[in-house]
């Protein structure tokens, strides 16, 4: 094993690695069980509401799906695994870019993309590492080398605790919709990652989050969808 040291596919891996992958890995996944969860959600969303009536106000009405709402609905899922399939629309390529495979998350911040298709790869996050399987080997980077993605897995984790003041220092930070059709758009503060991406846009129901959108700042697109997933 190469240990935290630069590598040569480093720069591509970090475009692939802050899109729509590592997001939804630390979002909680589409629920089996989302029904058994909607008594306590909505316990958790009042509350939140009833500490930060400031977003209540901002959202237009009272029963508005706020971000604190939001915060607080997606923050109940501990762990999760859901199965994506992710589609990339590259410059490069002359048709759009699929793969297919299995997202997992343990709170709080261990994360994991393992994709199947079209060739077996395995990212992990893990603390402060990021760990990379592929043609068989492996591969340990440490993220304080990289701020740019240190800073987007940050944001992750801070989304999955319902920390809104962590990740709003990192994201400008927007909420539309209602709690059955919400859209989460994060656009990026830092110079640094702006020159990466543009914004990305989550849409999902409650706890349930459906869709991953990454606009990057080169023009390519990706588009990941979240499917038979279960979370605790």
């Amino acid at each position: 094993m190469n240990a935290a040291r630069p590598l040569p596919f480093v720069p591509s891996l970090l475009k692939a690695c802050t899109l729509s992958a590592w997001l939804a890995c630390a979002l909680p996944f589409a629920a089996a069980n989302a029904a058994t969860n909607g008594a306590a959600s909505g316990a958790a969303s009042a509350a939140a509401d009833a500490a930060h009536p400031a977003s209540v106000a901002a959202s237009g009405s009272a029963s508005g799906w706020t971000l604190d709402r939001l915060m607080a609905t997606l923050a109940q899922k501990k762990s999760g695994q859901a199965s994506f399939e992710e589609t990339k629309y590259l410059a490069i390529a002359t048709e759009p870019v699929k793969s297919t495979g299995t997202l997992s998350f343990v709170a709080p911040d261990h994360l994991e993309k393992r994709t199947e298709n079209p060739k077996p790869e395995d990212l992990v996050v893990d603390g402060d590492k990021l760990t990379i399987d592929r043609n068989g080997h492996k591969y340990t980077l440490a993220l304080t080398q990289y701020p740019e993605l240190s800073a987007f897995i940050e944001s992750i984790r801070a989304t999955l605790a319902g920390n809104r003041f962590a990740l709003e220092q990192v994201y400008k930070v927007a909420v539309t919709g209602s709690g059955d059709d919400w859209t989460l758009t994060l656009t990026p503060l830092d110079s640094r990652m702006q020159e990466k991406i543009n914004t990305i846009t989550l849409t999902g129901t409650r706890d349930l989050l459906h869709t991953v959108a990454i606009q990057q700042a080169d023009g390519d697109h990706s588009l990941m969808r979240l499917q038979n997933g279960t979370a605790n």
